[in-house]
Protein backbone atom coordinates (compact mmCIF):
# COMPACT_ATOMS: atom_id res chain seq x y z
CA UNK A 1 0.00 0.00 0.00
CA UNK A 2 1.48 3.15 -0.57
CA UNK A 3 1.91 5.87 1.46
CA UNK A 4 -1.19 8.37 0.04
CA UNK A 5 -3.66 5.93 0.48
CA UNK A 6 -2.52 4.83 3.51
CA UNK A 7 -3.18 8.34 4.76
CA UNK A 8 -6.56 8.30 3.07
CA UNK A 9 -7.74 5.36 4.94
CA UNK A 10 -6.61 6.21 8.51
CA UNK A 11 -8.41 9.64 7.73
CA UNK A 12 -11.44 8.25 6.86
CA UNK A 13 -11.24 5.48 9.52
CA UNK A 14 -10.85 8.60 12.10
CA UNK A 15 -14.37 10.47 9.97
CA UNK A 16 -16.17 7.39 10.42
CA UNK A 17 -14.81 7.26 14.52
CA UNK A 18 -16.43 10.83 14.87
CA UNK A 19 -19.73 10.30 13.78
CA UNK A 20 -19.89 7.64 15.68
CA UNK A 21 -19.25 9.72 18.79
CA UNK A 22 -21.16 12.75 17.25
CA UNK A 23 -23.85 10.96 15.87
CA UNK A 24 -24.57 7.45 16.64
CA UNK A 25 -23.49 7.45 20.49
CA UNK A 26 -23.82 10.54 21.82
CA UNK A 27 -25.15 8.33 24.77
CA UNK A 28 -21.45 7.21 25.55
CA UNK A 29 -20.45 9.96 28.17
CA UNK A 30 -16.31 11.07 28.12
CA UNK A 31 -16.15 9.95 31.82
CA UNK A 32 -16.98 6.71 31.00
CA UNK A 33 -14.43 7.02 27.64
CA UNK A 34 -11.96 7.87 29.77
CA UNK A 35 -12.07 5.73 32.43
CA UNK A 36 -12.24 3.04 30.27
CA UNK A 37 -9.83 3.78 27.53
CA UNK A 38 -7.76 6.28 28.55
CA UNK A 39 -9.00 9.01 25.92
CA UNK A 40 -12.41 11.10 25.09
CA UNK A 41 -13.63 13.03 22.65
CA UNK A 42 -12.09 15.99 24.66
CA UNK A 43 -8.60 14.08 23.75
CA UNK A 44 -9.60 13.64 20.15
CA UNK A 45 -10.17 17.24 19.82
CA UNK A 46 -7.39 18.10 21.39
CA UNK A 47 -4.90 15.57 19.28
CA UNK A 48 -6.84 17.40 16.17
CA UNK A 49 -5.80 21.04 17.00
CA UNK A 50 -2.63 19.91 18.06
CA UNK A 51 -2.08 18.71 14.83
CA UNK A 52 -3.59 21.50 12.96
CA UNK A 53 -1.13 23.79 14.99
CA UNK A 54 1.92 21.73 14.48
CA UNK A 55 1.23 22.42 10.28
CA UNK A 56 1.02 26.12 10.90
CA UNK A 57 -3.21 26.91 11.27
CA UNK A 58 -4.34 28.66 14.27
CA UNK A 59 -6.85 26.74 16.20
CA UNK A 60 -7.97 26.90 19.48
CA UNK A 61 -9.77 24.52 21.81
CA UNK A 62 -12.93 25.86 21.58
CA UNK A 63 -12.84 25.41 17.85
CA UNK A 64 -11.48 22.24 17.16
CA UNK A 65 -14.24 21.17 19.45
CA UNK A 66 -16.91 22.45 17.80
CA UNK A 67 -15.59 20.78 14.87
CA UNK A 68 -15.75 17.66 16.66
CA UNK A 69 -18.39 17.71 18.84
CA UNK A 70 -20.85 19.10 15.70
CA UNK A 71 -21.64 22.07 18.12
CA UNK A 72 -20.08 23.48 21.27
CA UNK A 73 -19.30 22.32 24.06
CA UNK A 74 -22.40 24.22 26.33
CA UNK A 75 -24.79 22.59 23.67
CA UNK A 76 -23.37 19.12 23.18
CA UNK A 77 -23.44 19.36 27.40
CA UNK A 78 -26.86 20.46 27.67
CA UNK A 79 -28.57 18.24 24.89
CA UNK A 80 -26.09 15.19 26.11
CA UNK A 81 -24.16 15.12 28.88
CA UNK A 82 -25.24 13.31 32.26
CA UNK A 83 -24.31 13.35 35.63
CA UNK A 84 -21.56 11.45 36.81
CA UNK A 85 -21.32 9.36 40.13
CA UNK A 86 -18.50 10.30 42.44
CA UNK A 87 -16.92 6.86 41.79
CA UNK A 88 -16.67 8.00 38.04
CA UNK A 89 -14.71 11.00 39.03
CA UNK A 90 -12.77 9.75 40.91
CA UNK A 91 -11.87 7.35 38.37
CA UNK A 92 -11.86 9.94 36.40
CA UNK A 93 -8.77 11.54 37.98
CA UNK A 94 -6.59 9.10 37.85
CA UNK A 95 -7.56 7.98 34.28
CA UNK A 96 -6.82 12.03 33.55
CA UNK A 97 -3.85 12.01 35.22
CA UNK A 98 -2.30 9.15 33.62
CA UNK A 99 -3.15 9.60 30.24
CA UNK A 100 -3.27 13.37 29.72
CA UNK A 101 -1.50 14.93 32.61
CA UNK A 102 -1.30 18.74 32.67
CA UNK A 103 -3.07 19.28 29.02
CA UNK A 104 -6.05 20.93 29.10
Amino acid sequence: MDDQTRIELEAAAFRALRTHLMEKRTDVQNIDMMNLAGFCRNCLSRWYQEAANERGIEMGKDEAREIFYGMTMDEWKSNYQTEAGDAKKEAFKVAFAENVGDKT
